[in-house]
């Protein structure tokens, strides 16, 4: 059943006046493949670029986005977080690892703000790296966790 659809086939937010506020997290993953040139550049679990250290700024800029998921996604509500959190690494294949973990206490869930904030901050690396480089991959981004609702998911 597609729960953004009226029974007219038009689309629809889904009411959730009826609900029970309960506990909710996500956590979602990008993956970013950076060419050698660029990750040789990486210092004290940073990059630097001329547009300033890549990690940091790309941490912020997911936390903004996840916070205007609902502004960006159609049909979905706009939500107050009760936290957002960012983390980047470099993984054993020389991949730039993106995490980001939301959570709140609502009537819906939180798993497209963790998909929003994980995919801009991997869009963030790769504008601050393409002036280095355009051989940039975004690999992947997908949801890794979620609690809350009527069901929990952890990927395998």
């Amino acid at each position: 059943m597609l729960t953004h659809i009226d029974r007219q086939g038009n689309p629809s937010m889904v009411d959730v006046g009826e609900k029970q506020a309960t506990r909710r997290t996500a956590t979602a993953r990008s993956v970013v493949v950076l060419p050698d040139e660029i990750l040789q550049l990486l210092v004290n679990n940073d990059l630097m670029s001329k547009k300033g250290p890549v990690f940091q700024t790309a941490i912020i800029a997911g936390i903004m986005a996840a916070k205007k998921t609902g502004d960006l996604i159609p049909l979905c509500h706009p939500l107050g977080m009760d936290n957002c959190d960012i983390t980047i690494q470099v993984n054993g294949k020389r991949e730039i690892v993106i995490d980001c973990t939301t959570s709140i206490t609502a009537k819906t869930g939180i798993e497209m703000e963790a998909l929003v904030g994980a995919s801009i901050a991997a869009l963030t690396i790769y504008d601050m790296c393409k002036a280095m480089s355009h051989d940039i991959v975004i690999k992947e981004t997908k949801l890794i966790a979620k609690t809350g609702g009527k069901r929990d998911f952890k990927r395998a």
